[in-house]
């Protein structure tokens, strides 16, 4: 029997959840999230974490399953995800997938290149050098540390310079060469769906969505978590805005707006991240009976 995980991906604030539970309770299968925040139990309101209605109709993996003081990264999310395939798969042929967290979506899809992990002092330290001399001081060092990377890498990402630097630094060899882009061949087949709105109606939702963070407790939740701000995991839209305006820098409603304005941008990063891989049906996630059609469609022709 031919085994099939559903992707449902795209950008936040597009309404990924609610269709993938619709989905899942449609085709009676779990669902595996593949959000690289959502996974940490103290960041629910600005996550956005399903309700609890929608977590007990359906059962969810990786949500708020661990603390923004564990590491964790794709290469892990990989393994740990590929083997919980392995369970659900035996006792069901379908299994649901749903994310905006492109690494990690691609992590199980295509597989990661085998990347050591890093130590959190070496990460800590490079986050030090993005606050005190900004992104230039990263493309410094890399460029000195991996010139074949810096040619390639996102030089307006310092996420991603980061993580080259702190491989680099770690092993003593360049980022660049554990790169080898070999795309795993899986024992399942996947269908994967994306669900995209107009631009207008999209950044409409991601500003009211925050409205809704804002007034379920966002900047409580930001300033329980300030001691943590040193964390990978905490670098993220609704927090770090608020973390500013904790250290005065900024106002209350500047935060606010910078978090709205933040999350539109990282919807458009989202996007140019999909739109490399021609494998992707896209619908608008008001059109429910095409993408069942889809779907169904697609687990008959395979």
């Amino acid at each position: 029997m031919n085994k099939y995980l559903i992707v449902i991906l795209g950008p936040t604030g597009v309404g990924k959840s609610d269709i993938a539970a619709d989905l899942a309770i449609r085709y009676k299968c779990e669902i595996i999230s593949a959000d690289s925040r959502q996974i940490y139990r103290e960041m629910k309101i600005g996550t956005a974490v399903p309700d609890e209605v929608t977590l007990k109709s359906v059962r969810h993996h990786f949500v708020q399953s661990l603390s923004v003081e564990d590491y964790y990264s794709s290469s892990i999310f990989e393994r740990d995800a590929i083997n919980l395939l392995k369970s659900i798969f035996a006792e069901n042929n379908i299994a649901l997938m749903t994310g905006g967290s492109g690494m990690y979506l691609d992590a199980v899809c295509s597989g990661t290149d085998d990347i050591p992990d890093v130590d959190q002092a070496v990460r800590e330290k490079y986050f030090a050098l993005y606050r005190q001399e900004g992104i230039n001081g990263l493309r410094i060092a890399l460029k000195l540390l991996d010139p074949e990377h810096y040619a390639k890498v996102d030089l307006k990402n310092y996420k991603r310079i980061i993580r080259a630097l702190e491989i680099c630094e770690t092993t003593g060899k360049p980022y660049s060469s554990f790169l080898t882009r070999n795309k795993r061949i899986r024992d399942f087949r996947i269908i994967k769906i994306g669900l995209m709105r107009p631009r207008k109606e999209l950044y409409e939702r991601i500003d009211a969505r925050v409205d809704e963070m804002i007034s379920l407790g966002l900047e409580e939740e930001a300033r329980s978590l300030l001691r943590y701000r040193h964390l990978n995991a905490l670098n993220s839209v609704g927090y770090r805005e608020f973390f500013e305006f904790f250290d005065g820098t900024i106002s209350r409603d500047k935060a606010i707006e910078l978090i709205k304005r933040n999350s539109r941008r990282y919807a458009k990063r989202q996007m140019t991240w999909w739109a490399r891989e021609g494998d992707i049906k896209w619908f608008n996630p008001e059109d429910m009976d095409e993408i069942i059609g889809f779907i169904d469609s697609s687990l008959r022709s395979n």
